[in-house]
C-alpha cells in the first residue's frame, strides 16, 4: 500500500523530531483499568491532522485510539476531514482556514459556493461536491500554520484518506501488534502473556453535522455502520466509539448498531438538532443530573469539554465542578477534550513563556483533569499525553 508505506516515512521523520463498551440500554459502561488515550485527529501536534502519517504516528507515540472526523464525498464515501468544508474563504478572499490545497487549484475554482453549515455561512469549497476520485487528487494541509509552523513542511504530503483506509491502517497495526505478542511470547521474553488477548488500537470515529448531511440527502449513520460492520466493530465490547454532537444522530445509531457511543458536550451552546427543532435545550441543559440521566438511556459516555469540568477564571484553572462524579453516577464514562500542548491552548497556569507556539506544562494540565476521575482525554500531542498519563498512573 503505497500510502501506508509514505504515511510511515513520515512517522519516522516525525518521530525524530520529537524526542524532547457496554450494551446498550442503561448497562454499566466498561470503564478502563487506566485512562484512555484518543489521539484528536491523529497526532496532529507534530504532523497535518487527519492524514494517515498522523494516525501512524499517534499510534507509535502510545494512543489507545485514533479520531476521524467523517464527512462524505459526493458520491458518498466517508472521508476524514475536520469539516466538510476543506477550505474557508474570508470576505476579501483569502484564506481563512485550509485543509487541503484546493483553493490553489484551479481546475476547482467553479466548485467554490457559499453554503450555510448549522446556520453559519461558509464560503470555500466542500467535501460533498467533489467524487472520491477529485478529493484523492487534493493534498493535506495544515490547518492551523500560526500555532504548528514546523507541520508546515508535511504540507501537500498527503491524500485525503477515506475512513475504510483508517480502519485498515488500524487493522494493520493490530495485526503487528499480534504478530510481536506471539514471537515475545516464544522467546520468553513475554513471560506469562503467551497467547493473551493483545490489546487493540481502537478507533473513535465522530460524525460531522449530521443534521447538515441529512438535509442534503446524505445521511452519514447508514455508511459509517455499514463500514464499522465489514470491519469486525459490532459488538458492545469492539474497540471503538461513535461520537456526536448532535443527539438524534446518537439516537438513531442507538437503534442501528450495538457499538459504544459518546455524546460530546460543548462548553456553551445546544446541539444543532435541538437549534433546528426548535428543543430550548442547551448543552448546559445536558450536563444537569436530568440530562445526563437522558444520556445514559441511548450513549455510554460523554465527551466533555475541559470547561465543564475545571472552568477558566481569569485564564487559570478554577474550582472543579461536578461533573465527572454525576457522570458515574449516571453510569456514563467521562473523556475530556482537548488537551493540547501550546501555550496558546494551555490555561495561564500551565504556559511556558509568552510564546503562543512554544510547548508548556501539557502534563500538569492532564494531572490536574485525570486527579477528578476521568476516564480518558482527547490529545494533539499523544507522545507527550502518553507520557503525562503514564507517569500520573505511577503516582
Amino acid at each position: 500500500m503505497t500510502l501506508l508505506r509514505t504515511a510511515v516515512l513520515a512517522t519516522v521523520a516525525a518521530a525524530s523530531l520529537v524526542t524532547a463498551a457496554c450494551a446498550h440500554g442503561g448497562q454499566q459502561p466498561p470503564r478502563a483499568k487506566e485512562p484512555l488515550l484518543i489521539a484528536h485527529r491523529g497526532a496532529s501536534g507534530y504532523v497535518p491532522e487527519h492524514t494517515l502519517a498522523a494516525y501512524w504516528l499517534a499510534i507509535e507515540q502510545g494512543a489507545d485510539y485514533v479520531e476521524p472526523d467523517l464527512v462524505l464525498t459526493k458520491d458518498g464515501v466517508l472521508v476524514a476531514r475536520h469539516e466538510n468544508a476543506i477550505a474557508i474563504l474570508n470576505p476579501d478572499g483569502s484564506v481563512r482556514e485550509a485543509t487541503t490545497d484546493v483553493a490553489e487549484r484551479p481546475e476547482f475554482a467553479s466548485r467554490k459556493a457559499t453554503k450555510s453549515i448549522d446556520g453559519v455561512a461558509i464560503t470555500g469549497w466542500f467535501t460533498e461536491d467533489f467524487t472520491l476520485a477529485e478529493l484523492k487528487t487534493l493534498r493535506a494541509r495544515e490547518r492551523i500554520p500560526q500555532i504548528r509552523p514546523a507541520n508546515t513542511r508535511f504540507n501537500d504530503m498527503f491524500e485525503v484518506p477515506t475512513f475504510e483506509e483508517v480502519l485498515q491502517l488500524v487493522a494493520q497495526a493490530n495485526e503487528r501488534r499480534k504478530e510481536e505478542a506471539g514471537k515475545a511470547g516464544k522467546d520468553g521474553r513475554g513471560h506469562g502473556h503467551h497467547g493473551a488477548r493483545v490489546k487493540p488500537i481502537g478507533v473513535y470515529p465522530e460524525t460531522k453535522h449530521p443534521t447538515y448531511f441529512a438535509g442534503i440527502g446524505k445521511p452519514l449513520e447508514e455508511p459509517l455502520v455499514r463500514t464499522l460492520n465489514k470491519y469486525g466493530y459490532r459488538s458492545p465490547d469492539s474497540a471503538v466509539f461513535i461520537q456526536s454532537f448532535e443527539v438524534g444522530n446518537l439516537r438513531k445509531l442507538n437503534r442501528m448498531t450495538r457499538v459504544p457511543l459518546v455524546q460530546l458536550i460543548n462548553g456553551s451552546g445546544q446541539p444543532y438538532d435541538f437549534t433546528a427543532s426548535g428543543d430550548p435545550r442547551t448543552y448546559a441543559d445536558l450536563v444537569k443530573p436530568a440530562g445526563l440521566a437522558e444520556i445514559s438511556s441511548y450513549a455510554q459516555g460523554i465527551g466533555a469539554n475541559t470547561s465543564l469540568m475545571i472552568p477558566l477564571v481569569a485564564g487559570r484553572l478554577g474550582t472543579p465542578t461536578t461533573l465527572v462524579k454525576d457522570a458515574h453516577a449516571a453510569g456514563l464514562i467521562v473523556h475530556g477534550w482537548t488537551f493540547r500542548a501550546e501555550n496558546a491552548f494551555l490555561p495561564d497556569d500551565f504556559d511556558s513563556s509568552a510564546d503562543p507556539t512554544a510547548i508548556g506544562n501539557l502534563a500538569g494540565q492532564i494531572e490536574a483533569f485525570l486527579k477528578l476521575g476521568m476516564d480518558g482525554l482527547f490529545s494533539d500531542q499523544s507522545f507527550l499525553a502518553r507520557k503525562a498519563i503514564d507517569a500520573y498512573g505511577k503516582q
